[in-house]
């Protein structure tokens, strides 16, 4: 939805139907008016009888969609097509949406043909409340990474944005980009959550700006949290939501929303078990920093209006600063920025050049930390650690992946850098 990068796409084993009707049962956190429940559970009743693997179970031994599951199979996906409109952006939906397609492939099971009979109303029916049998115990509706586990045989796949400093930007698709972006900008914008930050100039006549203050609202998700906001301004960072609390609150699943902070004042970390997210604030040299790891699909939900994500596309071409726009505001002189940032940034990656251009142009040393947060943030939150350092080319391209080759052209960038 809006991605274009084949990396999206979902791939691994199919699903087993055991696993899948587990998670269907009990995907408890729709939206009141999706009737997603109702469409699992008149699928699982469907299907009850083929659990023994019995001669009806798919499409194999017979002909192409004449088994009982894919007919049941058909039937789910017509009562899914039948509350798509409720259920936009509802991850128990999705899940569902993509299991069926999972299962008709993997039973051979063609999109035209027979459907199930009605189920029988009753006592036996199984609805959207607790299930009792001898089988595992329930899944957490509110535990992302779990669910995805169980409905695709694979953990679920992470990205990584992250923005500090003057400020510069690392999107999800390892681009890197110093940006100017006065005012308020989207960082992320999609169904579960919106992330903006608001910049101001690092001195009176700069180009470049830091970002002062930090709003986050993680939103509404039956069965998991109430909407929640956090607002972090430059010498105060809260280590609650904006109405006191530290959690999602009361719904059964509100602990799947947490706040914490290891370095009161600097640092704060929100996880957001329930969609697979974990967020770090930091505050260092008179701006705040901003680090995420999100799920895939999570990031991937938001229709065409919401593009404007720093994040996703990185920094506009017309906000986007280059190196030789900096302007030293301070007695510091590029040598030194470049031994104060080797210090704690041994390699001269992208995060290396940011910390000497926030160094050289705001004239303040504490502006080392962020860059070496970045960096460590990255660490922890990257899937592929080769994709760590990310270094400038020649041609000045977005960023990618260090290669030799790309260190020996950072190698270069800093001699053009010293002479400009």
């Amino acid at each position: 939805i809006g991605m274009g990068d084949p990396g999206w796409s979902p791939h691994g084993s199919p699903p087993t139907l055991s696993t899948l009707t587990l998670l269907l049962l009990l995907c408890g956190h729709a939206h009141s008016q999706c009737k997603i429940l109702r469409c699992n559970a008149e699928y699982v009743s469907s299907t009850l009888s083929l659990r023994g693997g019995g001669a009806e179970a798919g499409g194999r031994g017979g002909a192409v969609g004449s088994g009982g599951l894919c007919r049941a199979l058909r039937s789910y996906a017509l009562c899914t097509r039948r509350t798509a409109r409720t259920c936009r952006g509802d991850l128990a939906f999705h899940s569902a949406v993509h299991g069926i397609e999972d299962l008709m492939i993997q039973h051979n099971c063609s999109r035209q043909g027979p459907t199930a009979p009605p189920p029988p109303r009753g006592p036996a029916l199984p609805g959207s409340g607790p299930v009792r049998s001898s089988g595992p115990p329930a899944p957490d509706p509110c535990d992302y990474e779990g669910q995805f586990s169980r409905l695709h045989g694979r953990p679920p796949g992470f990205l990584h944005c992250a923005s500090f400093g003057d400020p510069h930007v690392r999107s999800f698709h390892h681009h890197f980009h110093t940006c100017r972006v006065q005012g308020a900008w989207p960082l992320l914008d999609n169904d579960f959550l919106f992330v903006q930050a608001t910049s101001s100039p690092v001195a009176s006549g700069a180009n470049a700006t830091a970002t002062r203050k930090l709003t986050i609202i993680f939103k509404n998700m039956q069965e998991c949290i109430d909407q929640k906001v956090y607002q972090a301004e430059v010498d105060n960072l809260p280590a609650a939501f904006e109405d006191g609390s530290i959690n999602g609150g009361h719904r059964p699943g509100g602990s799947s929303l947490s706040i914490r902070t290891a370095n009161p004042g600097n640092h704060v970390e929100i996880r957001a078990a329930y969609i697979g997210t974990t967020i770090i604030i930091r505050q260092s040299a008179g701006q705040l920093s901003f680090s995420i790891k999100v799920a895939e699909d999570v990031a991937r939900a938001f229709s065409a209006e919401q593009d404007l994500q720093l994040c996703v596309g990185g920094c506009p071409p017309s906000q986007r600063l280059s190196r030789s726009d900096r302007s030293r505001r301070g007695a510091i002189n590029i040598d030194t920025a470049k031994q104060l940032c080797k210090e704690g940034l041994p390699v001269e990656d992208a995060y290396f050049h940011s910390c000497v251009f926030d160094v050289l142009i705001s004239g303040d040393p504490n502006f080392t930390m962020a860059a070496q947060a970045a960096l460590e943030d990255a660490r922890a939150f990257l899937p592929d650690l080769e994709k760590l350092h990310l270094f400038p080319s020649d041609a000045g391209v977005p960023l990618s992946s260090g290669t030799l080759l790309a260190s020996l052209m950072s190698g270069l960038f800093v001699l053009w850098l010293c002479i400009q």
